[in-house]
């Protein structure tokens, strides 16, 4: 078969179960598109002998029939997820060199249903970041271009890397992590999909924490049904995490049908803000008028703590970085500062740290701390997070008069310029998150699918926002609205 590498998850399963082609040809199809496409910078630790020796054993299920949905699928896996034996850095220098003697339970459960690691993909550093440029292993690029021009944009982040390997086509599928949008204003910058499930339907064991009541590992994909398949066998409780739902995990696949006649759209009115591109406004106008020629019926809904999220978020979150940031000493793992004659041990947790984390990681724990501090903790992280328990209040109230999912923007632009936000106020670029967080802050699904292109040629997605635990429903709606947007736009190889 010729361009294996174009394929998704679902077409490269059906070509395996055929005989169309086999995972041992299919992975070295991708290991050799991966050699000519370092100008991404996507993937950043190459496993090739990994890939072949799971690309063998996947040949070898297959041919038994004992083949799960993702067996012999060659994907990406984020920095983030611990993986044994192979450098798992976060995409900081802090941790440069550590290689765990364990397994991230959610890169287990794609192993265990036979998936093949291409390799480690790049992120931003400790998951901090919206445009992948705080990463310790430079900039990742995105495989698109504005019309007519040669400027490099961003992937989003902080799953960028996740984002541009997919989008250019070399993996099948790449985990991801969601803590305010991670997954999905990615894969809107980069004409995928990707779906941050329900808070703890995902285990967080193994995956290298940022922000503990928020982090959520979740798909990357070509299209919603791929998502479907990697999420399900990515999906599993784990007595590991205190936070893991012992709940059945439905076939998420079987549950697309694309008909949606009957439920109940929300549209809030409080995500319509100003200054918002005519573009964005006219795509969500019109993923509105699709879904209701689908036959759902469409309601405007309120939200009304949703103006507090971005700053509760960015209290809560680096609180949580000031916590979880800590245990990066020098003294067990990782990077350690050469010290000084006379330097004790305070000197060296100083200039590891100051080694090792970059600045944005260094801006938000110092935030964190502070916002932690004596006298600050009521002021500010109690505050946050009773105005947390608000805004999933509002999410509950509207589910509770009927309403199925909720339609709004993924972000608030297409894909800007590497650098462009150079010298911008950090708020600014916070700002990438503003359709987002709401849905790490209430625990709930969400996700992100590609439907239309800006006037430079540019993707735009909308996000579908689901209750609780019902990623398959929100899945069949987002299917739906796949369908009716018709979006096959893909990047002009370039690189």
């Amino acid at each position: 078969m010729s361009d294996l590498n174009k394929m998704g998850l679902a077409g490269a399963r059906d070509a395996l179960r055929k005989g169309e082609t086999t995972s041992v040809e299919l992975t070295e199809t991708f290991l050799k598109e991966i050699e000519g496409a370092s100008a991404l910078n996507a993937f950043v630790h190459r496993t090739p002998e990994i890939a072949m020796t799971q690309a063998k054993a996947a040949d070898a299920r297959i041919a038994a029939g004992d083949a799960p949905a993702m067996c012999g699928l060659p994907i990406g896996i984020k920095d983030l997820f611990c993986t044994k034996g192979v450098p798992s850095q976060a995409a900081s220098a802090i941790l440069n060199g550590f290689k765990p003697e364990y397994e991230s339970t959610v890169s287990q459960n794609l192993f265990d249903a036979g998936a093949v690691m291409l390799g480690k993909l790049n992120m931003d550093e400790f998951a901090m970041g919206s445009s992948n440029e705080t990463s310790v292993y430079g900039d990742v690029v995105n495989p698109w271009r504005r019309a007519d021009e040669d400027t490099a944009l961003t992937p989003g982040g902080s799953s960028g890397g996740s984002a541009s390997a997919v989008a250019a086509d070399l993996c099948l599928a790449a985990t991801g992590t969601d803590t305010g949008g991670s997954i999905r204003q990615p894969a809107a910058f980069t004409g995928i999909t990707g779906i941050k499930p329900t808070y703890g339907r995902c285990s967080r064991w193994g995956t290298i924490a940022f922000a503990s009541s928020l982090d959520q590992a979740g798909p990357m994909t070509k299209d919603v049904r791929d998502a479907a398949i990697m999420l399900e066998a990515m999906c599993s409780y784990d007595p590991k995490d205190s936070t893991s739902a012992e709940l059945a995990v439905p076939n998420f696949e079987a549950m697309l049908t694309g008909d949606i006649k009957g439920k109940t759209i929300g549209i809030p009115k409080e995500y319509r803000m100003d200054g918002m591109p005519d573009e964005i406004e006219q795509l969500w106008a019109n993923g509105t008028a699709m879904l209701k020629d689908a036959g759902a019926k469409i309601v405007d809904i309120s939200l009304p703590h949703t103006k507090y999220a971005l700053p509760a978020y960015y209290v809560i979150a680096p609180a949580e970085a000031s916590s979880n940031l800590a245990r990066y000493d020098g003294v067990r793992y990782g990077h350690r500062a050469t010290l000084d004659a006379g330097d004790g041990i305070t000197e060296m947790y100083e200039k590891t740290r100051a080694e090792g984390f970059g600045p944005e990681v260094q801006r938000r724990v110092m935030i964190g701390t502070y916002v932690l501090s004596a006298g600050f903790y009521d002021a500010y992280y109690n505050r946050a997070r009773r105005v947390r328990t608000l805004i999933k209040k509002d999410f509950d109230d509207v589910f509770a008069t009927g309403v199925d999912a909720i339609l709004t923007p993924a972000t608030p632009s297409a894909a800007f310029g590497l650098g462009e936000m150079k010298d911008a106020d950090p708020v600014q670029m916070y700002l990438n998150d503003v359709f987002t967080v709401t849905v790490n802050l209430a625990g709930l699904p969400g996700i992100a699918v590609p439907a239309g292109v800006d006037s430079q040629g540019l993707p735009l997605a909308l996000q579908l926002i689901g209750k609780p635990w019902e990623e398959g429903d929100l899945l069949n709606t987002a299917y739906a609205l796949e369908q009716a947007a018709g979006f096959v736009a893909k990047p002009a190889k370039w690189w």
